[in-house]
């Protein structure tokens, strides 16, 4: 899985998605084998991706930045919804295995 001008859609889709109420379109994003690291912890396979997806608030995102680094592609967002501190910028999404269709590996970090 590399990062290309092709991927970039998979990119706007995952964040398209992540602000609906699609949720199995959301999971449908990611490889069975994928890893998500959100606030230091890490989610490993889709079943522990739809428990932590479930503790996570609907928001919106406001993508701010969009940058390739190395094989990774880091996009930087504002997200605003109903939690302590909205609106929150410069959250950083790193895709760092993904390809057209799937993601395998992001990490969200401040």
């Amino acid at each position: 899985m590399t990062t290309t001008a092709a991927t970039l859609p998979i990119i706007r889709r995952y964040f398209a998605l992540a602000s609906s109420r699609d949720t199995e379109g959301y999971f449908d994003l990611f490889t069975d084998d994928a890893l998500v690291e959100d606030e230091g912890k890490e989610y490993r396979g889709i079943a522990s991706i739809r428990a932590w997806r479930t503790e996570v608030p609907l928001v919106e995102y406001t993508i701010t930045g969009i940058e390739p680094v190395g094989d990774e592609t880091v996009v930087t967002c504002t997200v605003t919804g109903d939690f302590p501190g909205s609106p929150f910028a410069g959250l950083k999404f790193h895709f760092e295995q993904f390809d057209a269709d799937q993601v395998r590996v992001l990490r969200i970090r401040t």
